[in-house]
């Protein structure tokens, strides 16, 4: 069973997107074992997952796969280390393999996402 990590932010209406989905992801794609996860918290993931997390800037779901092409947020205090960063630190230390980033809109609905990350997901089933 593939791990899928989701992230997001319920008090912000433009992160919460990820988490809304996260009910019907689950039943709509029980195949995969979906985690909701805190970014600043030590993660016990395999060494080969799915994330799940709002990206800023695009206008579709969209796949990502090299983890050079994230932006590096700035980072004034430890609050400051997002979901990239940490990305970026495992696969430094050896603890990750591969990752597969499946980046949401900020501004898409629910029914507009969910056939598209569902898509995704299945896309990646061996």
């Amino acid at each position: 069973m593939k791990t899928v990590l989701v992230f997001g932010n319920s008090d912000l209406p433009q992160d919460s997107l990820p988490l809304k989905l996260l009910p019907q992801l689950r039943l709509a794609c029980p195949e995969f074992d979906f985690k909701l996860i805190d970014p600043n918290e030590n993660w016990a993931i395999p060494p080969e997952i799915i994330v799940i997390d709002t990206m800023m800037g695009l206008k579709t779901v969209e796949s990502l796969t090299d983890l050079n092409k994230l932006i590096d947020s700035p980072r004034l205090s430890l609050h400051d280390f997002d979901v990239g960063f940490q990305l970026k630190y495992l696969a430094k230390l050896g603890r990750l393999k591969k990752v597969i980033i499946i980046g949401l809109p900020p501004l898409m609905t629910e029914a507009e996402a969910l056939p598209l990350v569902t898509a995704k997901l299945r896309a990646n089933l061996p």
